[in-house]
């Protein structure tokens, strides 16, 4: 891997960088409630070749989603549903914005 090809990642929301520790540390939770949310699947963590798990910037706002949900004092397994379910909701709003921008183009003409 090139220095370029690593500086690239820095930028990747998806890219697993953080060990369960610093990720834990970062949401100021344990790392027994990140273990919680990958048991109530809501992430999966990727594993490093040592097995360890590696969190992305991504799962981490999912997982502070899901701790402000249960610091307001929602389960966890009730949380992460309802996280789902945002995501999901927010998906489809997404995809029916684009549906209506496209229904709203003019249509080519045949010749």
């Amino acid at each position: 891997m090139t220095a370029d090809d690593a500086y690239g990642r820095l930028d990747d929301d998806d890219y697993p960088a953080y060990t369960m520790g610093r990720a834990a540390d970062m949401l100021g939770t344990t790392p027994g409630f990140l273990r919680a949310i990958g048991e109530a699947r809501l992430i999966t963590p990727l594993r490093s070749p040592g097995g360890h798990r590696r969190y992305s910037r991504y799962q981490l706002r999912i997982a502070a989603r899901a701790r402000e949900l249960v610091d307001q004092g929602i389960p966890v397994e009730a949380a992460c549903r309802i996280v789902i379910l945002e995501d999901q909701l927010e998906e489809a709003q997404r995809i029916n914005a684009e549906h209506r921008r496209t229904a709203r183009e003019p249509r080519p003409t045949a010749a």
